[in-house]
């Protein structure tokens, strides 16, 4: 971390730098505005503490430059006691917090390291933002969501069938669609069925066709999905839902690669990857006889289990960004971001519709919201969702906090972060790279 100090009184400049070098933080003074000014033209800092009184440029000019012309900077501007007024106004102008003279150092340290992550955040939002059809590096950065990156990249271009699994509201459609999108089956249709959405009367139909005559009204010929989507990928949602007497005629599909339509005897040679999907135990249906063992296993050759949004939380500003992009253009909305406490909050959140709840309740909150940031009183959450009870930690979040923490502390140093943790730098390494920590 490398901080811009910015005070017209050398001893609070002084006081400031001495205490936060003993937290292994590089400082940088400027006595005034116009000298902050050139300084941040000339190097790179991951925040500023701007006084608000300075002779030459205030505090406030020097905010504004930040803020039309300048780098993006979290700021946490300084004010005595009869300035709070102005401190407001400089939160206005962009500054993420504000403290009176005189402070507590170690408050000063605890803003600004809280400041310096909320725009790690904010960057990861904008990363987003900037995703215009997500791909592989859209899905997230979690350990869960790498480890599917990493498979869909090795699957994407194979015929193998592919069976995605997850709470509702994952996004197993849109990982469907990315694996048709990368894979040489691109530039053909990609076929989405509802299976449970259709009635059981009709699915045969809709998926196999049938000939003229073939039953009473029907009065022409159709062709099934299967055929509609040959030489691309045919996508079956709620698979678990599919009655048994279809599941054979799935199973034979996929053995022959050949439909028959209802009311002929002739086999049509259809070339059509399938991905099924589905929010239910498969194995318990199995077990249960309401879903076929032989169909199951042809299904499952390539297995992607999506992780509900609670437990990828850490993605949650990624997936902001792509919405907030995709919301915009639907709403014709001005708003920019999102501000740091409804951000705290969703993170708080335990999104029990996943990210479809999290693009509704920011859809309904860009509707209402008065500016170009949502903010925390723009968020409606569920009442018995807000705030969300804590879950128990598990070992393995545990350690990566305490690996975090660590590295916070000295700054990335791996080296002393594995002292303190009392553990060698080679297996530090190790757990970052499991943990898939970026700093």
């Amino acid at each position: 971390m490398r901080v811009l100090v910015v005070d017209d009184e050398k001893n609070i400049r002084e006081s400031v730098q001495r205490y936060l070098s003993t937290e292994n933080i590089e400082t940088v003074a400027a006595e005034n505005g116009l000298s902050a000014k050139r300084l941040l033209q000339e190097q790179v800092f991951s925040a500023g503490i701007i006084d608000l009184r300075m002779p030459g440029m205030d505090g406030l000019e020097l905010l504004k430059w930040i803020r039309e012309q300048g780098p993006r900077l979290p700021v946490i501007m300084i004010s005595a006691y009869g300035e709070v007024r102005d401190a407001v106004e400089a939160m206005k102008l962009g500054a993420q917090d504000y403290i009176v003279k005189p402070f507590d150092p170690e408050e000063l340290l605890v803003r600004l390291r809280k400041i310096v992550e909320n725009q790690k955040l904010r960057d990861q939002i904008d990363l987003g933002r900037e995703v215009e059809q997500p791909g592989i590096e859209g899905l997230g950065k979690t350990p869960e969501m790498m480890e599917i990156r990493r498979t869909i990249a090795k699957v994407a271009d194979t015929p193998s069938t592919v069976l995605v699994t997850g709470e509702s509201g994952t996004g197993k459609e849109v990982i469907a669609r990315l694996i048709h999108n990368l894979s040489s089956r691109a530039g053909n249709p990609f076929i989405p069925v509802n299976v449970g959405g259709i009635p059981e009367t009709l699915l045969e139909s809709e998926l196999f066709g049938y000939e003229r005559g073939a039953f009473t009204g029907a009065e022409r010929r159709k062709v099934g999905l299967f055929e509609v989507a040959s030489g691309g990928t045919l996508f079956l949602d709620e698979i678990g839902e599919m009655p048994q007497q279809l599941q054979v005629k799935l199973l034979r599909v996929l053995q022959d690669k050949k439909v028959q339509r209802l009311g002929t005897a002739d086999l049509i040679p259809v070339d059509v990857r399938i991905i099924a999907a589905t929010n239910h135990d498969l194995q318990a249906g199995v077990r249960e006889k309401t879903f076929r063992e032989d169909l199951y296993y042809r299904l499952n050759v390539i297995h992607l289990a999506l992780p509900p949004l609670r437990e990828r939380i850490d993605d949650l500003p990624l997936l902001i960004g792509q919405l907030l992009r995709r919301l915009k253009v639907k709403l014709g909305k001005s708003v920019q971001g999102i501000d740091g406490q409804a951000l705290e909050q969703l993170r708080r959140y335990s999104f029990p519709g996943n990210v479809r709840e999290l693009e509704n309740l920011l859809e309904r909150a860009m509707i209402f919201a008065e500016g170009d940031t949502l903010t925390a009183s723009d968020l409606i959450l569920p009442r018995s969702e807000e705030p969300a009870s804590p879950r128990p930690a598990t070992l393995e979040s545990l350690e990566r906090q305490a690996i975090v923490a660590a590295l916070h502390r000295w700054e990335g140093n791996r080296t002393k972060a594995a002292a303190e943790l009392g553990i060698t730098r080679r297996t530090l390494l190790n757990r970052i790279k499991h943990f898939g920590i970026e700093l």
